[in-house]
């Protein structure tokens, strides 16, 4: 059985999860994470980065979590979630690669400060939370001509932004309208794969 290493509460480990149980595929999930103190020592021969998540398939071990999506959607065949057509294929890894190259940082900046006194926040807050706004504006134009990140149906493109875009959408932070986003959002949160692995 797969061993998924990785807190609940990790937004990169419930993408994962949300594949999994998209899939019907048996895993075990086990707390790793700074806050269990367990991500030294034998921990980084399984991943030198000591985060999580990390998956545990046998003697194979993958860390990163896009590569982890990746990974279990060829294995288990998933080509309506991963399309084996390069050119269809593409839709959906441009959005993966975006997640991680130009929303995660303004997601990280507003996960940290968001929710403190303005007095306490970082000097860079005003132009990250401007940099979320135009990040999430890129995808609002995406999702206004379509009902899935990369196309007509689920993804794995959806199921890697998901987790981190409804927490960006909760921010007490100055956003624009942002509809078709949203209305994505309650699309994909329906699911019971995702209330699964968001813990609604």
């Amino acid at each position: 059985m797969l061993r998924l290493l990785g807190r609940a509460t990790s937004g990169n480990v419930q993408k994962v999860i949300f594949l999994l149980e998209e899939l019907g595929v048996p895993y075990e999930r086990e707390d790793y994470g700074r806050q269990f103190n367990n991500t030294g020592g034998d921990y980084l021969k399984l991943n030198p980065n000591a985060k999580v998540p990390t998956l545990v398939d046998g003697d194979t071990v993958i860390w990163e979590s896009n590569t982890i999506l990746r990974y279990i959607a060829n294995k288990q065949g998933a080509a309506a979630l991963y399309p084996a057509d390069p050119a269809a294929r593409s839709q959906v890894e441009r959005w993966m690669d975006w997640l991680l190259s130009a929303l995660y940082n303004p997601y990280l900046a507003m996960f940290r400060d968001a929710k403190k006194p303005a007095a306490e926040r970082a000097a860079s807050f005003a132009a990250d939370e401007k940099d979320l706004g135009a990040q999430l504006a890129i995808l609002e134009g995406q999702l206004a001509t379509h009902p899935y990140v990369a196309g007509q149906s689920l993804s794995l493109a959806d199921i890697a932004l998901a987790p981190v875009v409804a927490r960006c959408l909760d921010f007490p932070v100055t956003l624009p309208a942002l509809p078709a986003t949203k209305a994505w959002r309650a699309t994909v949160a329906a699911r019971p794969a995702f209330k699964k692995a968001t813990g609604q």
